[in-house]
């Protein structure tokens, strides 16, 4: 699914109006409607509902649906900030529909004083402000977005909560902006949905389709999308009879040192469950028995140092290299991680340490070769990059990095984010907050760096990797809870994951 800017979203809007044709008034029955149907079946009848108007297109929307409500008879009242100017266009036409209807209480907002006092039992419907909006809220928007905020009341945001942005949130005042229980955006989310500090504003979100016009979708042009099951399971081939072990790589992994050894097990058995052909992990010599015991389907590459990662082995006889998980940040294996920086391993995926010496070690960046994979965690990207304040001011330096030293970037997180050297990025929506767990991680690593032995293109990898990684953990939480949830119950849960996409 692209995801487009609020500018394109408006373009998209009128490419339809112009080429379904369909008049203005009527798209903004349509996507009422929408609303309309949601509200129906979540909200009781015996609800209140205030609807919350402003004076562009979201109020339109608000004023459409207020009058759809009260035809199945709910009871609802509607506020109309007045700034000055009159309602135009469908929003004019629909505060007539309203009056004409007879139906709905009309009451415009002018003052601090015709602010209403707002019962914790009502359903609030914000309509102030759509995802156009490009300053912060002041004056008498900001004094209604305050009293909504302290009602208590439950608060549902009509396409996006008024005051918040589409995109750069960087110059916003977060104070300003209406807390939403539930947000029905229109056709596509929005960028800033999927930033970490939005999410108390936004509630739980859900699109819901429009029926913009396709071709108008289809020639917009983002570099942002989010990914889908129906895109990625085109990814995934079927096993040919007559294939063997060879048939699906050997992979290199270099992970572990003394007391991090879990580490390399994890990701050992994650990168085997993603159906890499061969296995050899890289190990201090005093973690053979582990990794022999834990792992026997995995061969060892025995280190010459007790302790860490000293060396590596001829990168030949291997299809792609991870290396990171449990490494450290002695001396001796960041020299080792330079020299194989050095040796340009076709495929190669960094993670934990191996990122965390290379922001000890930022010339060392160059080495990188193209297409490798980096996946950081918020922290460790910000030791590679520096300190922002925002995600949106995360994102382009994170695009940015990809772009300068032509690499894929898996940035983890809720909506673990993915840039590409042309500048395109990919935002994941499976996986949980019980995956926030030690070792999930190492887990991710293991399944790209299996997805990128078997000679999956390295974004594919990379974009298989963390959806199927999500799923798993949705399909673990089920069973666990995400409070008990480990990496372990992740990496159980692959093989039902990867079926999800090849069926």
């Amino acid at each position: 699914m692209k995801i487009p800017t609020t500018r394109q979203i408006a373009a998209i809007d009128q490419f339809t109006i112009q080429n379904e044709p369909i008049a203005d008034i009527d798209l903004m029955e349509r996507a009422s409607l929408q609303i309309v149907s949601w509200l129906i079946h979540h909200i009781s009848n015996e609800k209140l509902l205030y609807f919350f108007a402003g004076p562009g297109n979201n109020g339109g929307d608000a004023l459409a649906i207020a009058r759809m409500m009260a035809d199945h008879d709910y009871q609802c009242s509607v506020f109309v900030i007045n700034l000055g100017k009159a309602l135009t266009g469908s929003s004019a036409e629909n505060w007539r529909r309203l009056e004409e209807q007879g139906k709905v209480s009309l009451v415009i907002v002018d003052s601090e004083t015709a602010i209403p006092v707002i019962p914790s039992d009502v359903i609030v419907m914000d309509g102030l402000f759509g995802s156009g909006l490009s300053r912060k809220l002041d004056g008498l928007p900001l004094l209604l977005v305050e009293r909504i905020n302290c009602s208590g009341a439950q608060v549902i945001a009509i396409d996006i909560p008024s005051g918040l942005f589409g995109e750069d949130n960087s110059q916003n005042d977060l104070a300003t902006v209406v807390r939403a229980s539930y947000t029905l955006t229109f056709q596509f989310p929005k960028l800033s949905f999927f930033f970490p500090e939005h999410g108390e504003i936004l509630g739980q979100w859900e699109v819901l389709p429009i029926g913009l016009h396709p071709d108008g979708i289809e020639t917009t042009d983002t570099p942002f999308h989010l990914m889908t099951m129906e895109v990625l399971e085109n990814k995934m081939p079927r096993r040919k009879k007559f294939s063997h072990k060879g048939t699906y790589g050997h992979a290199l992994l270099v992970a572990g040192s003394y007391g991090k050894m879990g580490a390399a097990v994890l990701s050992s058995k994650a990168c085997l469950r993603s159906g890499v052909g061969l296995l050899t992990a890289h190990i201090p010599h005093s973690a053979y028995q582990i990794i022999q015991t834990a792992i026997p389907e995995a061969m060892c590459s025995i280190d010459a140092s007790d302790l860490m990662f000293t060396e590596f082995p001829d990168l030949t006889q291997f299809s792609a290299v991870g290396i990171g998980p449990g490494l450290g940040v002695k001396p001796n294996s960041r020299r080792a991680l330079k020299q194989l920086l050095e040796a340009s391993p076709a495929k190669l995926v960094l993670d934990a340490d191996a990122l965390n010496i290379l922001a000890m070690h930022r010339e060392w960046l160059d080495l990188l070769p193209a297409h490798s994979i980096l996946t950081p965690h918020p922290k460790e990207f910000e030791r590679l990059v520096g300190q922002t304040t925002d995600s949106y001011s995360r994102l382009q330096k994170q695009i940015e990095f990809s772009q300068k030293y032509q690499v894929i970037v898996v940035l983890k997180g809720a909506h673990t984010c993915i840039s590409c050297p042309d500048g395109q990025v990919f935002i994941n929506a499976t996986g949980n907050p019980g995956m926030a767990t030690a070792g999930s991680g190492d887990a991710l690593t293991g399944i790209i760096l299996g997805l990128l032995a078997q000679q999956f293109l390295p974004l594919d990898a990379a974009q298989l990797g963390v959806f199927v990684h999500g799923i798993a953990g949705d399909l673990a939480v089920e069973q666990k809870g995400e409070l008990s949830l480990i990496a372990g119950d992740l990496i159980d849960a692959l093989g039902e994951a990867f079926s999800v996409l090849v069926e």
